[in-house]
Order: structure tokens, then sequence, then C-alpha cells
């Protein structure tokens, strides 16, 4: 069916630009408006004119609509919209994707497809593909996936051009759809010009694939729509384009004008169309002369500042109407179909021959020179007569009909003659040569038909073939996809095993780590909470011992004072009286001895002091000589008390230093403290729940140990089953060895009865041979037989009953056998079942000690860390303690050095010295 391009052309209003500018409005509509618009005095019509101030709705109405329907019956569809730059093009295609007002062609017709389906027959069943890809600096780019870039065109069988490789996304519902419009959009080429804002740099193709089957009739339509919005023409000069974007109008204007030749030439009917030029008619080569139902919008500006590339777009549109495509339904036919058709064909050759044989009885009877009346002759109103007469005959075949024409042009000569020789017969001649042109006409016909016949039913064989081969193929495919599926599950099955061993045995490690960290940090925290008490403890110690040297301290040196002061007396009353002197000195002595009991630590200077006391003595004779000295002694004695003074001060000052740092790192300590004390809390926690998780493992070690117990219960219950199954066993063979033993003594007696059986029967035939010699013996040898006889019964009487007796112990003991076969092999079932569990007893028994065994080596590594962190703190505790005893060492050496500083001061007065000293 050929139809032309609908050309729908849409004028939009001036925009804010123009306004500013106070561009006129050139273009005009006249008569309804409808279908022609007027620029520059020329009339241009269209099959739609839509005038600005049309809504958007409006434009779809007219524009879409009517494709959507087609589509779904099987169709190709184009819409695509041209024109130039800031025209509306693309406001037309997609408007504000979301807003029921504004949207364009494209999420209307998307709407508008599903809305369709959703009130098609339940029978029908879609699949909707969905592909999106711009063609930017002719190079076709996967919208939908941007890492292919430069997709090529190829042809299919049918010689129709497709994007190869390019990405086709399954939707069922609108949303997904509008998502995937989303995604492409986001990622299509858009710049700024001189003339738009949102210019677009590439020529955008959305591809919708509709796919039906009718599930009942098993018929399958295919359409594809092609929504395009072009990129558009642009000039330079009122563009502005520079650089890349330069670039890029040259390639838009060459697919433009691509395009432009191309509807040229199927204008002008051209045996040759370039389609090949561009990339751009290459995909729209369907839509253009093709099988496909298209619409073309062509967007228009009115402002008199484009009213030049306005008329070139109408002149386009003008162009582009005349373009004939020849539309037909996409259709795959299926072997039902083919048998329909071959059966109508058929039927028409059918109908041939019966036409045909009625023509030839007519003919026969112009050449027996009959002549036929004209009511007889066959007449297209007896046409629908024969068919019914022929509809329940059987068709013939076409290869009687040839002779038949043979006979007809063999006989054309004789009938010529006739014709020749009777002038009356001219009417009949004409109608005889109606009847040779309309066989020779038949015969083309069924020849024809013979020939469709012969080929239908080639292709009805080869779609046969087809069918076997794909629903064997489907099969396959099938099964494949069973083993697949099938393979996929086990894989995700084994991975998610492997998965969860893996996270548990992660958890595991994980929880293990954490309990010796938790464990080792709180042995830690312990053990430095003990070590920060004793030492606050030392220092406190120290601390009191120091305020309580420096109390004593105090006190000696008041005492020392006043002692010096006592003994400077005594020693200018000793000047006058030196028995005074002697006695002084001895009270000197004496508070030296004092002294020394006090300062029992500082025995070097003890000695000393009793070194100078020596000396002493010895200078007592040089004081009592030389009396001239004692103005120096005052005076050194006023400056040993200046120095005292400040040496005591000079110590307090120290003392009181040491104090207030002491209480500093005393506070600092007690901070400390808190915060070890804090820390200790928190690793207490974490302590408690360590041990809950160890508490929990070594419950779960004791349910394993448990159940170890019970497996091993069962597994001793087993042995002893077994052992009683040995002793059934034996039991059942010595009951089987006695009923051997039974039943060889039963047939070896009753071989014994049945070979006496036998010499008795040939002892009676010898005695019946004799029956004629001795007639008188007879009756005693009657006599005897018969008692023998009788005796015989009665012995056979007892031996009767005891054969019942051990037939009746063999029945028992055959069914103690059945009973201890079937007890054996149940036992054998048991324990063959019992071998499988113990089997999986042991190997969690083994995995459970494994476990238990890493548990320990982990307890006794987190030990063994945490006696060598506490030797290393004990180490620490050491070495500081040594740090602080050294550090009070230096200061009592400290202080002992500046007292004998002193002594070397006052070494002229040894006397002073020696008080000094002492103190």
């Amino acid at each position: 069916m050929s139809e032309s391009i609908k050309v729908v052309c849409r004028v939009r209003p001036l925009n804010e630009q123009e306004k500013a500018n106070d561009s006129k409005f050139v273009v005009s509509f006249p008569g309804d408006g409808d279908t022609t618009v007027s620029l520059g005095g020329k009339i241009f019509s269209f099959d739609h004119v839509v005038q600005p101030k049309a809504s958007q709705l409006e434009v779809y109405e007219v524009v879409a609509k009517p494709i959507v329907a087609d589509v779904l019956n099987g169709y190709n569809g184009t819409i695509f919209a041209y024109g130039q730059t800031s025209s509306g093009k693309t406001y037309t295609m997609e408007g504000i994707l979301g807003d029921p007002v504004f949207q364009g062609v494209i999420p209307r017709i998307v709407d508008d497809i599903f809305n369709h389906i959703y009130q098609m027959d339940e029978n029908l069943e879609f699949h909707i593909k969905v592909s999106y890809f711009e063609i930017y600096m002719e190079k076709i780019r996967d919208l939908l996936d941007v890492s292919k870039t430069n997709l090529p065109v190829h042809e299919d069988k049918d010689r129709v051009p497709y994007v190869k490789g390019i990405t086709e996304k399954f939707v069922s519902t609108p949303e997904e759809l509008f998502k995937a419009i989303d995604e492409g959009k986001a990622n299509r080429h858009v710049a700024v010009t001189n003339m738009n804002e949102h210019s677009s740099r590439s020529h955008s193709v959305l591809l919708i694939n509709v796919r039906q089957e009718n599930l009942e009739t098993q018929k399958k339509l295919h359409g594809k729509l092609y929504l395009v919005d072009l990129a558009g023409s642009e000039k330079v000069a009122k563009t502005g384009a520079e650089g890349t974007v330069l670039d890029e109008a040259k390639n838009i204007n060459k697919s433009l004008s691509a395009l432009g030749n191309v509807i040229n030439a199927l204008v002008e009917g051209s045996s040759h169309v370039p389609y090949r030029d561009s990339k751009l008619t290459r995909i729209l080569q369907e839509s253009l002369g093709g099988n496909a139902r298209t619409t073309m919008v062509i967007c228009c500006s009115p402002a008199g500042y484009n009213e030049a590339e306005t008329k070139s777009t109408l002149m386009f549109g003008m162009r582009a109407k005349t373009i004939k495509n020849l539309v037909t339904v996409n259709e795959e036919i299926t072997a039902d179909e083919w048998r329909r058709r071959y059966e109508q064909e058929k039927e028409k050759v059918g109908k041939s021959h019966t036409i045909v044989s009625h023509l030839e009885s007519e003919l026969k009877r112009w050449r027996a020179g009959e002549t036929v009346n004209q009511a007889d002759w066959f007449t297209e109103n007896q046409y629908a007569g024969a068919l019914d007469d022929t509809r329940d005959s059987t068709t013939r075949s076409s290869v009687p009909s040839t002779p038949m024409l043979d006979s007809v042009t063999t006989s054309t000569p004789r009938s010529a003659a006739l014709t020749n020789a009777s002038p009356a017969k001219n009417v009949g001649d004409v109608q005889l040569q109606l009847l040779y042109q309309q066989l020779d006409d038949k015969g083309d016909e069924i020849n024809k038909q013979a020939e469709t016949i012969a080929r239908l039913r080639q292709q009805i064989e080869e779609q046969d073939v087809n069918n076997s081969l794909r629903t064997e193929s489907e099969g396959q495919f099938k099964e494949i996809t069973a083993l697949q599926a099938k393979y996929q599950s086990r894989k995700d099955e084994a991975k998610e095993v492997l998965q969860a061993l893996e996270e548990l045995a992660m958890n595991y490690d994980q929880k293990a780590q954490e309990i010796n960290a938790k464990a080792k940090e709180l042995e830690e925290t312990q053990e430095t909470l003990l070590l920060q008490t004793s030492l606050m403890h030392s220092k406190d110690c120290e601390l009191s011992q120091l305020k309580d040297a420096h109390e004593n301290q105090k006190k000696k040196y008041a005492e020392m004072m006043s002692s010096l002061l006592k003994d400077l007396i005594d020693v200018g009353e000793c000047l006058n009286d030196r028995i005074t002197f002697e006695v002084k000195v001895g009270a000197l002595s004496d508070k030296i001895d004092e002294s020394k009991s006090r300062k029992r630590q500082l025995q070097e200077t003890v000695d000393s002091l009793n070194a100078e006391l020596a000396k002493l003595r010895a200078n007592e004779q040089l004081i009592a000589i030389s009396g001239q000295q004692n103005e120096q002694i005052i005076a050194d004695q006023s400056a040993l008390r200046v120095k005292l003074d400040e040496e005591f001060r000079r110590q307090s000052e120290y003392y009181a230093a040491q104090v207030k740092s002491l209480r500093n790192e005393l506070d600092e300590k007690q901070k400390k403290l808190e915060e070890y004390k804090d820390e200790a809390n928190t690793f207490k926690l974490q302590s408690e729940k360590s041990q809950e998780e160890v508490k929990q493992l070594r419950e779960e070690l004791e349910t394993k140990t448990k159940r170890l117990d019970v497996f091993e219960k069962t597994a001793e219950k087993r042995e002893q089953a077994k052992q009683d199954l040995r002793g059934l066993e034996e039991t059942a063979t010595k009951e089987l060895q006695t009923l051997h033993n039974l039943r060889r003594l039963f047939f070896e007696d009753l071989n014994s009865r049945v070979k006496k059986s036998a010499n008795r029967v040939n002892a009676l035939a010898v005695t019946e041979m004799d029956a004629g010699n001795q007639e008188g013996g007879d009756m005693v040898n009657q006599q005897q037989i018969s008692e023998s006889l009788f005796m015989e019964g009665d012995d056979d009487e007892p031996g009767e009953a005891g054969l019942l007796v051990q037939r009746q112990k063999i029945a028992l003991l055959e069914k103690d056998n059945d009973k201890l076969t079937k007890g054996h092999k149940q036992l054998m079932h048991d324990n063959a079942e019992l071998r499988c569990e113990l089997v999986k007893v042991e190997k969690r028994h083994k995995c459970t000690l494994e476990r238990v065994h890493r548990l320990e080596l982990s307890l006794k590594e987190a030990k063994e860390g945490a006696m060598r962190d506490r030797k290393r703190y004990e180490v620490e505790i050491e070495r500081i303690r040594g740090l602080s005893v050294n550090r009070i060492s230096l200061d009592v050496v400290v202080n002992h050095k500046s007292l004998n500083l002193y002594v070397l001061d006052i070494h002229q007065c040894p006397l002073l010295a020696v008080v000094v000293v002492g103190q």
C-alpha cells in the first residue's frame, strides 16, 4: 500500500530575544489556517498546520496519535522534527518531561502505547525493546552505554539498515522506558549558542521495537517506531559558533544537506538515491521511500530575522510531502498461515479448472459443427453456479490441460474452413476466437497457478523443515536453559555455602582475636592499674617521708642555731676559764654524740666529725696560747650566722618547691588514676563480654562433649549389638547344623525303610512262585505272611508318627531359621547405618577437638603474651623506682655537698667548722 509522507508544519511564537529585538511576525495563515501557511506572498500547503497558540496535546493529536495503533498492528512508524536551530524541535519532540501540560510527543506516545496495550485482547503478548542513540560528528554514539562511541550501520537479510551493537533494553512499564529516556538524555551533547541556550549538537534517535504474538493463533507481528530529534541547521554568523561548536555545526549542516539530497532524489524519481552519504539518511532509509508510515514535523520561526531559514524549511516540507512509501505489515508467517494460503490458491486453481472444463465442452460443440444457442453460452453469470457444482469435487491437475490446448490448436484450420464456407457462422467464428483467447489466457493462468502451487508447496516443505528445526532448537535451547539454570543454581548454592563457611570462619577468627585482644587489654589494664596503685602508694609514702624529713630538718636547724649560740657563748666564757672551757667541750662532745644518734644515716659525716674533734682537741692548746684571735672568731661567727640564715632560707625554698612539684605530680597522678579507673571499667565491661562469649563457647564445648558422650555410648551400644549379633549368628549356625543333622538322619531312616519294603515285596513274589508246589503249606505261609504284614504294619505306625514329629520339628526349625535370617539382615542394616553415623560423629568430634585445640592454643598464647607484658611492666616499674631513688639520693648528695661547702668556707676557724658539720 503506497502512502505519502505526512508533513505537519508548526510555527512557534516569538521568543523573548526576538521580542526584545522588535522582530516582526512575518508568517500568516490564510483560509482556515489548518492546512496552509503564507510567507512572503507565497502559500505553502501541508497536511496540517499548527499555529503558535496550539498546545502540546493538540500537536500530539495531529502528529503522533494515529501512528500508535499502526505500530501495534505491525507497521513501521517514524516521527522526526526538522528545522533551523531554536525553532522548537526538541520542545516538540520532548518538551518538559513529567509535566502533563508541556510534555512533548515522546512521553505522550510512550503513555499512549502502554494504554493501547492494556486495552487490547488478553491473548496478545507484547515484547517492547528500546534503544537510544545519537549521531554526533558523523559517529553513532549509544546514549544508554557511553562506552560505545562509534557503532557501524549494517543491513539484515531483507536489506533493512540497523545499528550493530546498539544497547536494547526490555521494558514492561512506562516508568522503565522514561528511566531509559532520562538516562540517554543526560548523556546527549548540548551547547550554548547565540540563538539557543540548550542547542542540540547531535541528531538523537529513540527506537521503540514492539513485538506482538497471539497466543491462540500464533500470529506474530512486529513494528518499529523511530522518534527522531534532528539538530537544527545553523548559520555561523548568527549562532557565533567557534572551536568545537563550529565543527559540530559543520557536521550537522552536512548531514542535513545529505537528507535534502535524498528527498530531492526521491521526488525526482532518480534511479540512485544517496542514502549512504550520511549515517542519518542511512538509518532513515526505511522512513524515506521505504516500509514505514512517516510523519515529518517542520518547525518554523515566525520572526523576520529568520525569514530566509523559515522559507527554506517550508520548501523542504513541500518537497518531502510528495515522497511515497510502500507500507506493509511486518508479519511472521507461520506454517498454518502458509497452509491456509495454499488452500486458497488451491481453491482458485479448482475454480479455474471448472471454468476451463465448461469452456472446453462448449468448444467441442462448436467444433462438431453444432450451433450453440446464446442461452447455452458460458457467461460470467454462470460462473458462480459452476463453482458451486465443483466445490465438492476433487481438484484436477494442470497436466491434462496441455493436450486440450493442442487439440484446440490443431482444429483451428478446420474451424476457419467452416467459417469461410458459411458466412452465417461469422458470429460463431468471433465467439470461437474469443473462446480461444480466453482458453489461452486460462491456460497461462493455470500454468502460473501450477507454478505458484509448486512454489508454495516448496515453501511449505521448507517451512515444515524450519518448524521442525525450530522445534528441535527450541527443545535443545530449553534443555540448555534448564541445564544452565540448574548449573547456575548449583553454582549459587555452592557459592552461598562457601560464603557462609567463609563468614563463619571469619567470624570465628574475629571473635577469637577479639577475645585474645580483650583478654590482653584486660590483663594489661589490671597490671597497669596495680602498678599505678603501687606507684601512688610509694609516692604517698615518699611524700610523707619527705614531709617528715622536712620537719626534722627544720627542727634540726633550730636546734643547731640554738646550740650554736649556746656554744658560742660558752666559748666566750671559756676564754676566761680553761676549766669551764673543757667542761663546755665535754658538753659539745655530748651534743655531738646526740647528733650521731640522730644522724645514723650520715655515718661518714660522723666519722669526719670524730676526726675534726681530734683536731679540735689539738687546737685547744693553740686557742689557749693565742688569745688575739677572739676578735676574728667573733667576726667569723657573725659571717657564719649570715651564711647559715641564707642557706636555711635557700633550703626552705628548695623544699617548698619540691613539695609543690610533688603535689602537682600527685594531682596529675590522681587524674591519670581516674582515667585508668575509667579505662579499667571499660575493659572490665569488655572482659565481662569476653567472659560471656568464652562462657558460651565453653557451653558449646560442653554440649559438643555431651553429644560426643552420647555418640560414644551409642557406639558402645552398637558394639554390644555387634556382640549380641555374633551370639545370635553362632546360635543360628548351631541350630542350622542341628537341622542338617536331623535331615540327614531322617533321609537315612527313610532309605532303610524303603530297602526293607523292597525286600519284603521280593519275598512275597518268591512265595507266590512256590504256591503250586506247596498247596498244603499255603495256609501256613499265608498266615505267616499275614502275621508278618500285621507286624510290619504295627512297626510302620510308630515310624509314620515319628515322621510327622520330625516334619513338625523341621518346619519349626525353618521358621526359626527365617526369623534368625531376618534378624541378622536387620542387624546388618542397623550396623551399616551405625557405621555411617559413627563416621559422621567421629568427623564432628574431630572438628570439635580441633576447635578446642585452637582455642587452647589461643588461650595459651594470650597467657604468654600477658606474662611477657607483665614482666615488661615490672622491669619498667623497677626502672622508675631506681630513677626515683637516684633522684632522692642525688638531692641528699647535693645537700651534703652544700653543707661541706660551708665547712670549706670556714676552714680558717676549725672550731666553727666542726660545729657546723656536727649539726
